[in-house]
C-alpha cells in the first residue's frame, strides 16, 4: 500500500527533469540607422542618404543603453515535484506515530533537492 501512494504522486508528475537543459542558439538583431554624405558640385549640390541596416548582436549583451540579463534559474517545477515526492516517500516509509513529521520533513527535503536537479 506505501508503494501505491509513491505511484500516486509520480502520476501526478511523469515529465519530472533530470537532466540540465540546452542551451538554444539564438541570434539576435539590432536596427541601427545610418547616414552617408554624398558630395556634390557647384552644379549639383551635395545630399545626405540615410538607410537602415539589421546588425547582429550577442544576445543578453550591451544592445542598448540597458542590458538586461536573462535570468533562467527558476526551479519552481522541480520545488513542487520533490515535494510532491518527498511527502510521498516520507510518509510511505513512516509508521504511524512518525507521520506527523516525516510528510513535512520530506516534503521540505524533496523541495530543496528538486530546486537543484531542476538547475536552480
Amino acid at each position: 500500500m506505501k508503494f501505491f501512494y509513491l505511484a500516486f504522486l509520480l502520476c501526478f508528475y511523469p515529465d519530472l527533469k533530470i537532466h540540465a537543459s540546452i542551451p538554444k542558439s539564438v541570434t539576435c538583431t539590432r536596427t541601427e540607422y545610418r547616414e552617408e554624405y554624398i558630395p556634390g558640385t557647384k552644379s549639383n549640390p551635395g545630399y545626405v542618404r540615410s538607410y537602415e541596416v539589421d546588425v547582429e548582436i550577442p544576445c543578453g549583451g550591451s544592445g542598448g543603453t540597458r542590458a538586461q540579463k536573462i535570468k533562467d534559474d527558476d526551479c519552481t517545477d522541480g520545488k513542487i515535484a520533490g515535494a510532491l515526492l518527498g511527502g510521498g516517500v516520507g510518509g510511505a516509509i513512516s509508521r504511524k506515530e512518525g507521520r506527523w513529521w516525516a510528510v513535512p520533513l520530506g516534503a521540505v527535503t524533496g523541495a530543496a533537492i528538486g530546486c537543484q536537479v531542476d538547475g536552480g
